[in-house]
């Protein structure tokens, strides 16, 4: 093997491994917003991270692969690429997908592609226990494909944000704030869960059922996160750098710990407690902070950006409560707010001499004194929000004018899993079982009769 295709071989390996460790993600959502939720819903949301991945991989592979990254497009959309071939697929740098020149074209859809499912994962998180599962197919296309126009503007070449020079290595804009605005939409448009909220205004506790199952997501999402920042480096070198994914996870790791702590301290200040939910949102709130930034900015500022971000989940989910906005998993603030404050956060911290080695934008406002790249970032937030915001607002509120989007009050009380799986995720809230809840064997009596599994049908029979 030459030098150059040894290079490849190496980067096409990082990558692969990287779109793992991304997939893998999906597993700590399914934890974390398990966690978080209640017991009768549980199954309900196993199922939904599996559908987000498999309707991303498809949806993505005939079309938002293309209108990602696909040639011959304009500043606003790609313009081929669509379902490819087998030889576009194992073409480095070649048309349909010429962007790709340090690792074929299928190592570039499979790293793009899980990033799409995270996004789409982030959606759900704030219409958890009352959207019906056909709304998860039907969005969750529609969504990939607004994903996918984003991606474009920013993270191709030609794309119209990419020539003003945003900084975002690997997604707080694309993929954190666009998730976090699908999420708000859905969450305007379907409205509190049942008892979410008294008449006078006042919130009611919702609380989730196991904050081990949420810590354990949280920690598999800070280790898939290594791949999602440290795989956007799409190979082993960039410019002269040989390992500079290492470099952008170093970045990651501290501004992950900061956020931690700072979640913590922020909730131990206002509440009188450290709040182990508000130390957890603070991690992944710094996670989502630094993921514009992680290339661009040197240790320190890793530190501040994720500190600070772990106050802002902290306060954005006190703030979103007191608007009545039901989130059960805190996606708005934790990966809005905080993906607006990294965006904006890469545009004052940004080293001139990391720009200057990733080729894109410039220095930030601490270094060079100069507001261009801060007014660069504000510009894509303002873009990216108008247009990610409206689209998904307009198409869910379509969805709920024709079809309706949430389940009748009766299943949203039963709870999802046996209303929309015919299962469940704890089979003791429904049916007997010997030392569970429902030993006593009218633990599925709650439920109306209609809704009975025929397992359950048949125990009663």
């Amino acid at each position: 093997m030459t030098p150059a295709e040894l290079t490849i071989a190496a980067a096409t390996i990082w990558v692969v491994v990287a779109a793992i460790l991304v997939m893998f993600m999906q597993a700590g959502f399914a934890f974390l917003e398990a966690g978080l939720c209640r017991m009768k819903n549980v199954g309900h949301i196993a199922a939904k991270n599996v559908l987000v991945l498999g309707i991303a991989s498809i949806v993505y592979y005939l079309v938002g692969y293309g209108i990602a990254f696909g040639d011959g497009g304009n500043g606003l959309i790609g313009g081929s690429g669509f379902a490819p071939s087998v030889e576009d697929l194992l073409a480095v740098g070649s048309a349909p997908f010429a962007w790709f020149s340090t690792v074929p074209a299928a190592a570039g859809y499979l790293f793009q592609v899980v990033f799409a499912a995270v996004a789409l994962a982030i959606v759900w998180g704030a219409m958890a226990e009352r959207t019906r599962l056909w709304v998860y197919f039907a969005f969750g296309a529609a969504f990939t494909l607004v994903y996918s126009v984003v991606s474009h503007w920013i993270w191709h070449p030609d794309g119209w944000l990419a020539e003003r020079g945003m900084q975002d290595f690997a997604g707080s804009t694309v993929v954190h704030y666009q998730g976090a605005l699908a999420a708000l939409a859905g969450a305007l448009l379907l409205g509190p869960r049942i008892g979410r909220f008294r008449s006078d205004g006042r919130a009611v506790a919702i609380p989730g059922h196991n904050m081990a199952f949420t810590t354990l997501g949280v920690l598999i999402l800070w280790f898939g996160w290594f791949g999602f920042n440290g795989g956007s480096t799409l190979g082993v070198m960039n410019g002269d750098s040989l390992g500079f994914f290492a470099y952008v996870a170093l970045t990651t790791n501290l501004a992950a710990a900061a956020g931690a702590l700072g979640g913590m301290t922020t909730s131990w200040l206002l509440a009188g407690k450290p709040d182990l939910s508000m130390m957890l949102n603070g991690a992944i709130a710094a996670l989502v902070a630094v993921t514009a930034a992680c290339g661009f900015v040197a240790p320190w500022a890793a530190l501040v950006i994720g500190g600070a971000a772990g106050a802002v989940a902290v306060v954005g989910w006190r703030a979103v409560e007191r608007l009545r906005i039901d989130d059960p998993i805190g996606a708005v603030s934790v990966h809005g707010l905080a993906g607006v404050w990294g965006t904006l956060a890469t545009g004052l911290f940004a080293v001139p001499a990391l720009a200057g080695e990733l080729g894109v934008g410039g220095g930030g406002l601490v270094y060079t004194g100069s507001f261009h790249q801060l007014g660069v970032q504000a510009l894509g937030l303002v873009a990216v929000g108008g247009f990610t915001f409206t689209a998904s607002f307009g198409t869910l509120w379509t969805f709920r004018a024709v079809w309706g989007i949430r389940v009748s009050a009766e299943v949203e009380t039963s709870g999802l899993d046996v209303a929309e799986h015919g299962m469940w995720g704890y089979p003791e809230l429904y049916t007997a079982v010997p030392g569970g809840y429902g030993s006593d064997g009218n633990g599925h009596l709650r439920l109306p009769r209609s809704s009975w599994p025929a397992v359950v049908e048949s125990e009663v029979a």
